[in-house]
């Protein structure tokens, strides 16, 4: 890349002119790929931002920008960055409240949103946010009678605006040569675990060097593709759909609606692919399910060649095969002809080279089934504040337990209480009006403070514990990490969400949710009958399920001399699922700990008592805005716990 190439909008023009012709994104719609080239997408990016400076969009301000994965939304952001203004991606699933606050935070004047139901949640919000005058949309089916004011479709912007940039011709490019690495490119929202979400600031510069870092340690090109279906306002997605593709200068597909990424996955067949934890579970889960219900043989076969992988598969991946007998290596190989590609090809993943995971832990035998089956998946660790820049496996150096290694120009230190900090090239510039918050993180020698506790093993691999504020202790001075202790939980397939407790009690309790798709199935296979989740949820043979579950926790915690004192004594299982939209969990699929111990106190109580059962209540939030109550009558169990490993030896 031409070293002059230091912000999204000069990527950008090197692109178009390096390799024109060369397909940029690509878009599925009606059941039909559309495609764009280079030329063509900086094409629409220059009308969309003469369109936005007529408009008054001007450096510095802020672009709203809501919806799905479409090319047209990310085209905006690189509008609006060659005009030096800020791109400010929301959840597009979060409720109108919730955007109010990033609305008035971030000072939005100008939207862009995808389609009817983004438009109806920013018009409703109007009185909050009397500074947002103008809401941008790009699908317009259902807004035909819309007489409001402020909406203006995406496609009279393009038109209006190619027609300014033909009348102004020198204007972009002024525009695009005063922007510097150093300026803002995008403010990504945290999470808002513990509080409200903070605006985190990242420049150009940041971004690009995250990205280049990446494509050289894992040798991406611009033959590589990816699909793009997770949320625009996720750092993973920004740091690969965005910077990585306009860095790298591969091609990048969205898919028709969430309902069909998997169809989409299968059809484009990219060369790279990363989704949380939570993703590959599901698609395993599919998998097993469809598994249970084939014929006999090929259960049996499946079975076999799945227990010849599980035993030298991951070796061969990690280039071990010299370890590997030979009659194993001709049984992989039959395997692979017979098992492991037509499942790599169901899965969408035939032609991925690399897949990565992060965000949370992942469960040792979902990290095993991938590698084994020869997708060569690994760990990487970041936060919104680094670019997801920090740590990476290496690939032929992977281990379950770690994160990695530091990447290329990171610098990580433990400080003394435990907690890992970073100097990253992608470390933020700032949070948004908060240097209070800025000062607290970023301290004077330039060391992020990630919040996470962790430690180096023997190779120079990051192991994260936990949450670094989460950890603590039980009465007796056992250590309690319930991050730790709620993804060993949810590695289970009944399992969808955890919560533990135990800091400063006497010992380890927690709520549990079960997986629908998976508890459901395990139940119609036995004919258990049941009318809901609820239902499902209480059935005394489901909670002897999440028993055994909770045992095999406490068997394996038994084993570790540091937590062993914090094995599971009592547990529930909830009688509604955790949910966003209750602020039980954030837009990221993150457990609200203090507010979900707040709201369900009576229910923490009640498991540090001697009481079996306990009656609740809960109001409930609908996806259309009607509010309700669940009520149930939970039981409290008591779960089987096992010596510690030092007493044994004593």
């Amino acid at each position: 890349m031409n070293a002059v190439a230091d912000t999204f909008p000069r990527l950008l023009q090197e692109h178009a002119a390096l390799r024109p012709g060369r397909t940029a994104m690509r878009e599925k719609h009606l059941g039909i790929w559309q495609s764009w080239t280079w030329a063509e997408v900086a094409q629409t990016v220059e009308a969309l931002a003469c369109g936005l400076h007529e408009l008054g969009l001007r450096r510095g301000e802020h672009l709203a920008i809501v919806g799905d994965n479409r090319p047209r939304l990310y085209w905006c952001m690189a509008a609006a960055q060659c005009l030096g203004a800020v791109a400010v991606p929301l959840y597009q699933d979060a409720v109108a409240a919730e955007m109010a606050y990033v609305l008035q935070d971030a000072e939005i004047r100008i939207a862009v949103v995808e389609d009817q139901e983004q438009v109806d949640k920013l018009l409703e919000l109007q009185s909050q946010c009397p500074a947002l005058s103008c809401i941008l949309f790009d699908d317009p089916r259902g807004l035909r009678n819309y007489g409001h004011s402020a909406l203006r479709p995406l496609d009279a912007l393009v038109a209006s605006g190619a027609a300014f940039a033909a009348a102004h011709p020198g204007l972009l490019t002024a525009e695009i040569a005063q922007g510097s690495p150093a300026d803002v490119a995008v403010m990504l929202y945290t999470s808002g675990t513990t509080g409200r979400p903070k605006g985190v600031c990242q420049t150009h510069g940041s971004f690009i060097a995250a990205a280049r870092g990446d494509a050289g340690f894992d040798h991406f090109t611009p033959q590589d593709e990816l699909l793009s279906y997770l949320p625009m306002a996720w750092v993973g997605d920004h740091l690969f759909s965005y910077a990585m593709a306009l860095t790298v200068g591969f091609c990048v597909s969205c898919p028709e609606s969430g309902e069909t990424v998997s169809t989409d996955l299968r059809e484009i067949g990219p060369t790279f692919y990363f989704a949380p934890p939570r993703v590959f579970e599901n698609l395993l889960t599919q998998v097993t399910i469809r598994m249970q219900d084939a014929g006999r043989f090929k259960r049996a076969l499946f079975g076999f060649f799945m227990g010849v992988a599980r035993r030298v598969g991951a070796r061969i991946m990690d280039g071990r095969a010299a370890s590997v007998s030979a009659g194993d290596r001709m049984l992989y190989a039959l395997g692979d002809l017979l098992v492991y590609g037509p499942l790599r090809n169901v899965l969408g993943m035939s032609r991925l080279r690399l897949a990565y995971t992060g965000g949370a832990a992942i469960g040792p035998d979902l990290f095993d089934f991938y590698r084994s089956i020869g997708i060569n998946l690994k760990q990487l660790y970041g936060q919104t504040e680094t670019c997801v820049y920090v740590c990476k496996q290496p690939s032929g150096d992977v281990k379950l337990e770690t994160v990695g290694k530091p990447l290329p120009g990171v610098t990580i230190r433990i400080a003394d209480n435990g907690e890992v900090l970073v100097r990253s090239p992608g470390l933020l510039s700032a949070y948004y009006k908060r240097p209070d918050a800025t000062a607290e993180s970023l301290d004077a020698e330039g060391w992020f403070h990630t919040g996470d506790a962790g430690y180096f093993d023997a190779d120079g691999h990051l192991r994260i514990i936990d949450r670094a504020k989460d950890v603590g202790r039980l009465l007796n001075g056992t250590l309690f990490a319930p991050q730790y202790i709620e993804n060993k939980l949810k590695f289970f397939p009944f399992i969808k969400e955890a919560v533990a407790f135990g800091d400063g009690r006497a010992s380890c309790c927690v709520f549990l949710n079960i997986d629908v798709a998976a508890v459901g199935d395990w139940a119609e296979r036995r004919h258990l009958a049941y009318g809901g989740y609820t239902d499902l949820a209480g059935k005394p043979e489901v909670y002897e399920l999440l028993g055994q579950c909770v045992e095999k926790v406490n068997r394996d915690l038994a084993a570790d001399p540091a937590l062993g004192g914090s094995q599971i004594r009592r547990f529930l299982v909830l009688h509604k699922e955790l949910d966003p939209d209750d602020d039980e969990l954030t837009r990221t699929r993150k457990v609200r700990r203090g507010f979900v111990a707040e709201k369900y106190a009576i229910l923490v109580e009640a498991l540090y008592s001697e009481l079996e059962q306990q009656h609740v209540q809960t109001e409930v939030r609908f996806e259309d805005g009607r509010r309700g109550v669940v009520a149930a009558d939970l039981r409290l169990c008591t779960a089987k716990c096992f010596t510690l490993a030092g007493e044994r030896a004593a």
